[in-house]
């Protein structure tokens, strides 16, 4: 097949775009990006690109009609349903009506928002009580890659799509209306189990609307619980989240957003940040792993659990941001599994994000913010070397993707494998800051120096697949969770006699502890530049971020040199 020059128009650069742009770029194609700002750049960008073929991975705006009625260059959209399914709650209906089947789509656009012929689609199982970002991030993500293969194999062979006809029998999509806060409404007094599927169908956003507390909040990360007490009411407080009564047991809420006054702008932060002055007379339980076995069953953000000789810790923090109290609880469980008798170490993500490096939202909270950004990056570092000092041997596993710190953090173990599928952005310079997390170390030490440079100056994703071949992660396993979690704790216990991992180990027999610690004090020099003085607008970036700031303009980092050469021409 010859190599196409493909546009991805999309709103954001999510997962799923750096995803498909990455797999594009790996089949020999030519992906650049076009972030949505405004019809008339959008339409200006994209025609004068030259482009064989636009593919829409994640568009919330519709597409203008002298883009989508050019015969010569089709336009399609990955649409996150069935054949048949139209409107942008597809996931929100699927979850809350608890289908069987799902599916993705892609389809041409046309004028009727949806309604375009069909160039290809996937189905999947539904896996049960899913959360909409874990349910998007995984089948959904992996049947979006599928259609867009698909897709450009058939643009490359003159296939003409499939009118979209709801008279077939197997076209059993229908168009559903935008899911509002009305069909998500919930009471107290209702089921654990129907409040959490309302939650987890609004997952990411909007949240679904509540009271609690006396006060009206948008709720997110919802854990089911056995204990009872009267609907409505608070009965505990762990960590970050808050134990709720429901109809019949409870649940703990993770997440909230306060709902906003007219004028106001809110965000979404941990439910004990949110609820600060109004939790005194609440039971604080402890949830350390000291105190709590493993158990997937309950809520446990940091759970431990051993195998043999090795020890297993799992760390899972919602969106993977980890802030400065996050830290400090995995630095006290990284201390105690330490001091079990174990020989290898393994720490794993959990369901979502491995990590993504410091918690921007509770930055942004803060009083002042450049000081909480500057306890939170201390509090990781701190994380990393636990890491970096640990007697046993170290394996760290990328059960999801992973960007900033977070791919650091992983970096420090000795070892380090990925799930399939995942993407990880081992950069900082996006985000106004210099980095740390050890990575003047543990980044050269994996890659080289040359590589090093060019990843954290380049600011793109890479691939799981590029991570290996660089020298990144040692391997990759299966793309199912729990079928990965398996192949990790395999390697984990044969990573202390596998002679692949036998100059791994050597190095970390020949560790400089001084010069890991000369790396540190040098980064946190530069990051209270970034942070507390400001340096390269870390502050107006964090809050762009947190308040998610539509952007003016698409990175030229993300621009092929193609559709640069070609407005470089017209310009001149």
């Amino acid at each position: 097949m010859r190599s196409l020059k493909i546009i991805l128009l999309s709103s954001a650069f999510n997962g799923l775009t750096q995803r498909a742009w990455l797999d594009l770029r790996q089949s020999g194609h030519k992906p650049s990006v076009v972030l949505f700002t405004d019809e008339a750049t959008v339409c200006r960008q994209i025609e004068e690109s030259a482009a064989d073929l636009v593919i829409c991975p994640f568009l919330k705006d519709r597409v203008p009609q002298q883009l989508w009625s050019n015969p010569e260059r089709p336009v399609v959209i990955i649409h996150p349903g069935i054949v048949g399914d139209r409107g942008a709650s597809a996931l929100d209906w699927a979850i809350t009506q608890q289908v069987s089947r799902w599916g993705v789509t892609a389809l041409q656009a046309v004028e009727e928002m949806d309604a375009g012929p069909i160039w290809s689609t996937y189905e999947f199982s539904m896996p049960a009580d899913v959360r909409k970002s874990k349910l998007y991030n995984g089948p959904v993500s992996d049947a979006a890659i599928y259609c867009i293969r698909d897709v450009v194999e058939k643009f490359a062979s003159d296939f003409v799509p499939t009118p979209l006809d709801y008279t077939q029998p197997n076209v059993i999509g229908r168009l559903r209306p935008n899911m509002k806060q009305a069909d998500r409404t919930f009471s107290w007094h209702d089921c654990a189990q129907f409040i959490k599927r309302s939650i987890d169908a609004a997952d990411g956003q909007p949240g679904v609307l509540a009271s609690l507390a006396g006060g009206q909040y948008y709720l997110y990360d919802a854990h089911l619980d056995s204990r009872s007490g009267m609907p409505g009411k608070m009965l505990a407080v762990q960590d970050d989240a808050v134990l709720v009564a429901t109809g019949d047991h409870s649940l703990w809420i993770g997440s909230l957003k306060r709902k906003a006054q007219p004028g106001e702008e809110t965000f979404k932060l941990p439910a004990r940040y949110v609820l600060a002055g109004q939790l005194d007379a609440i039971p604080v339980l402890d949830g350390s792993i000291v105190n709590h076995p493993f158990n997937e069953a309950t809520y446990q953000p940091i759970r431990y659990r051993e195998s043999g000789h090795v020890g297993e810790l799992t760390f899972e923090f919602y969106n993977g941001a980890m802030s400065t109290e996050q830290c400090q609880r995995l630095v006290a469980a990284l201390k105690w599994a330490k001091a079990r008798d174990t020989q290898v170490l393994l720490i794993k993500g959990g369901r979502g994000s491995f990590s993504n490096g410091v918690h921007l939202n509770v930055i942004q909270a803060a009083a002042i913010p450049g000081l909480e950004a500057w306890a939170n990056i201390q509090a990781i570092d701190d994380v990393c070397q636990e890491l970096l000092t640990a007697r046993q041997l170290v394996v760290s596993g990328l059960t999801g993707s992973a960007g900033a710190g977070g791919v650091m953090l992983a970096l420090a173990a000795d070892i380090v494998f990925a799930r399939a599928g995942v993407v990880l952005n081992p950069h900082y310079k996006t985000m106004g800051l210099y980095g740390s997390e050890y990575w003047t170390y543990s980044l050269p030490r994996a890659v080289g120096s040359e590589i090093a440079h060019k990843l954290t100056e380049e600011c793109l994703p890479i691939s799981a697949f590029q991570a290996r071949q660089m020298g990144m992660i040692q391997d990759i396993g299966p793309r199912c969770p729990r079928e990965f979690s398996q192949w990790l704790l395999q390697q984990a216990s044969g990573a202390l006699t596998d002679e692949k991992y036998a100059a791994l180990r050597a190095r970390k027999a020949s560790m400089d502890l001084q010069q890991i610690e000369h790396c540190r004090e040098v980064e946190l020099a530069q990051m209270q530049r970034d942070m507390v003085h400001n340096r390269q607008q870390f502050a107006e970036k964090c809050r762009n971020f947190v308040f998610k700031r539509k952007t003016c303009r698409t990175p030229q980092r993300l621009i092929a040199p193609w559709a640069l050469e070609r407005e470089a021409t017209l310009i001149a």
